[in-house]
C-alpha cells in the first residue's frame, strides 16, 4: 500500500484505507503468515484493530437510504464554524457538547454521518461500544490476540534524529521533488487562488511548509529565496517533532491509560541507543511475537500506566470572562491556571470592588466607566 493512490485524489478516507488493508490482512492470514502493520498514523492503525469507524455508506444501505455521490464533508467544511456547530447541536446535542465549535473537521464529520445515515453520530458510536467485547474506545477487537510493539526513545534523542532525517531528505532530493509536485499539481490552484491545504495530499507534512518558497522562487531576490527556504526547513523540523509528540501521546492515551477488554497489550522497546538494537529491540521483539503465535505468555511484561478515570476528555466548559469554550477536564484545569484567565479574574475583582461613581439609566452601577451588570454576570458564570 505504497504509492497506489493518485496525488489528486482528495476524498481517500480512513475507511477506504481500512477496507483495502483488511483485504490484504485476510490474504496474509490465508497464507498462514502473520501480518505486520507498521506506523505511521496511529488513527489508521487503530481502524484495523477494533470496530471504531462509521461507514456511512454501509449504514445507509442497511437503513434503506440512498448513497451519496458527493463528498458531503468537504461541502460542509465550507460553512462557518458557528453555523456548523449550531446545526450539529440541533440534530446531535450529545456530540456537539463533546466537540469544540472551532473543530470544523470533526463537527462536519458528525453532521455528515447524521445526514447520510439519519442516525446521530453519538448514537452510532454508543452502539459500537455496547457490542459484546466493546469498551470506551469503540467496538470489539477485529482480530484475536493482537500485539503492539511500541518503539520509543528519549525525547532529546528522538528530536535530534528527526532533525537529521529532515537534513537527509533535503540531501536526497526533497526540494526537487517539491518543485516538480508544485509545478505538476499545485501551480494552477495557486494561480486561481483555490489552493487548499486541508484536504488530500496537500495537507501532508513536508509540502505546505514550503508554500511561500515555491510560489516566489524566481520572482524575488536570491537572498529572499534563501530566507524563505530556510524558514520552510525550520518549519518542517518543528511540525515533524510536534507530530512525533502527538503520536506518542496517542499511544499513551488510547492504549496505555484506557481500561476495557478491547485494549491490546503494548510492549515497549526502547531504541535510544542503536548500538544495543540486537539485544534490546530485535531479540525481545522476536520472542514476544513467537510467544503470541504459539499461544504462550511472552517473557516480557506489557507496559502498564495508571488510567485517569476521573478525567473526561470530552467534557464541555465555558469561561465567560475569557470568552472561550474549553473541551476536556485536563484542558479546563490548565485554563483555570493560565495567565490570561487569572488576569481576567483579577480584572473582574478589581471592577467589583471599585467605588460606585454613577448610576446607569437601568439602575445598575457603573465601575470605572463599565456597567456592573455585564461584568458581574461574567464573573459569576465563571466562578460557578
Amino acid at each position: 500500500m505504497i504509492s497506489f493512490v493518485d496525488p489528486l485524489v482528495t476524498n481517500y478516507t480512513v475507511v477506504d484505507f481500512r477496507n483495502k488493508a483488511t483485504t490484504l490482512i485476510e490474504d496474509i492470514f490465508a497464507c498462514k503468515k502473520i501480518p505486520i502493520v507498521v506506523g505511521g498514523t496511529n488513527y489508521y492503525i487503530e481502524s484495523l484493530l477494533r470496530k471504531v469507524l462509521i461507514d456511512t455508506e454501509e449504514v445507509a444501505r442497511h437503513s434503506g437510504l440512498a448513497e451519496g455521490t458527493t463528498d458531503r464533508k468537504v461541502e460542509l467544511e465550507k460553512l462557518d464554524c458557528q453555523e456548523l456547530h449550531c446545526r450539529l447541536s440541533q440534530v446531535d446535542p450529545r456530540m456537539a457538547a463533546k466537540l469544540h465549535p472551532h473543530d470544523k473537521r470533526k463537527v462536519a464529520r458528525s453532521l455528515q454521518v447524521f445526514e447520510e445515515t439519519g442516525i446521530p453520530h453519538s448514537e452510532l458510536l454508543q452502539q459500537q461500544q455496547e457490542e459484546e467485547g466493546g469498551g470506551p474506545l469503540g467496538g470489539p477487537l477485529k482480530y484475536p490476540n493482537p500485539c503492539i510493539l511500541w518503539l520509543y526513545a528519549e525525547q532529546a534523542v528522538l528530536e535530534e534524529r528527526l532533525d537529521k532525517r529532515v537534513d537527509e531528505m533535503l540531501e536526497t532530493g526533497l526540494l526537487e521533488e517539491l518543485r516538480n509536485f508544485h509545478r505538476r499539481y499545485n501551480q494552477e490552484r495557486v494561480d486561481e487562488n483555490s489552493q487548499d491545504y486541508q484536504h488530500g495530499i496537500f495537507q501532508s507534512i513536508g509540502f505546505k511548509e514550503f508554500h511561500q518558497f515555491l510560489i516566489t522562487e524566481g520572482k524575488c531576490s536570491e537572498e529572499m529565496s534563501h530566507q524563505l527556504l530556510d524558514q520552510g526547513i525550520q518549519a518542517l523540523k518543528v511540525v515533524t517533532k510536534r507530530y512525533a509528540r502527538k503520536q506518542n501521546k496517542w499511544v499513551r492515551n488510547r492504549f496505555l491509560r484506557r481500561p476495557g477488554p478491547n485494549v491490546p497489550p503494548v510492549y515497549g522497546l526502547e531504541v535510544s541507543d542503536l548500538s544495543q538494537w540486537e539485544e534490546e529491540v530485535l531479540e525481545p521483539a522476536v520472542q514476544i511475537v513467537k510467544s503470541f503465535s504459539q499461544g504462550q505468555q511472552p517473557p516480557a511484561e506489557p507496559i502498564m500506566m495508571e488510567d485517569k478515570l476521573d478525567e473526561d476528555k470530552r467534557s464541555h466548559h465555558t469561561c465567560e470572562p475569557c470568552g472561550r469554550v474549553i473541551i476536556g477536564d485536563r484542558e479546563w484545569k490548565a485554563h483555570l491556571k493560565s495567565k490570561n484567565h487569572l488576569f481576567q479574574q483579577k480584572k473582574l475583582r478589581r471592577l467589583a470592588s471599585a467605588p460606585c461613581s454613577t448610576k446607569c439609566s437601568d439602575g445598575s452601577a457603573e465601575f470605572g466607566g463599565k456597567s456592573k451588570g455585564k461584568e458581574n454576570r461574567s464573573m459569576e458564570a465563571c466562578e460557578m
